[in-house]
């Protein structure tokens, strides 16, 4: 159910067509929470169909002519009805994580190199963030709405910061840090 609130909230920050909603969730909201461009779209018109956002008049009549929504009354207060409930944590489901259990059984034929590419991916995302935080959240940046935001890219922060330190001890773990690969074990004998 957070998808629609994801677009809600991107909405009541700036209305937007559904082109300018997926590229402001591929720069922004994507990096928490990621939606093809045929869910944002679809989602706009079950939304729109519900009374939470309506098509604002364009200026002009024209065919093929983009819609930029907004949030209705009845949106915002969906919003906010959903922000204020509680929510338990979401198991974590990583596949890397089932596929190293895996190779306790099978052996570590292929691991290194999609650790070591995750360890990449990894590196790039947190480098990103640590741009974003130089760049959007100077000093003294205090007004709540500033600071809320500012949590939940922390949170991204330093979620990439586990994934980063976590991927160089497990290389090391594995005997795969340096030329010493061949203490990654393979499947137990007994």
């Amino acid at each position: 159910m957070s998808l629609p609130h994801a677009i809600l909230t991107a909405l009541l920050e700036k209305p937007s067509s559904g082109l300018e909603l997926t590229r402001r969730f591929d720069k922004s909201i994507g990096y928490f929470w990621s939606a093809t461009h045929q869910q944002i779209y679809r989602e706009l018109g079950r939304l729109e169909g519900e009374g939470y956002i309506r098509a604002l008049p364009a200026p002009t009549p024209a065919r093929g002519q983009k819609k930029e929504y907004e949030v209705l009354p009845e949106g915002r207060a969906e919003l906010a009805r959903w922000t204020a409930a509680s929510q338990d944590p979401k198991p974590l489901r990583d596949p890397l994580l089932l596929r190293l259990r895996a190779a306790a059984v099978v052996g570590t034929d292929g691991i290194e190199a999609d650790l070591r590419r995750h360890l990449g991916l990894h590196r790039r995302q947190l480098a990103e963030y640590e741009e974003i935080d130089k760049r959007d959240f100077p000093p003294g940046l205090d007004a709540a709405p500033d600071r809320l935001r500012h949590v939940v890219l922390r949170a991204g922060i330093d979620l990439e910061t586990f994934w980063v330190r976590w991927l160089e001890q497990t290389l090391e773990e594995l005997g795969l840090d340096g030329d010493e690969k061949d203490r990654a074990f393979g499947p137990d004998p007994a």
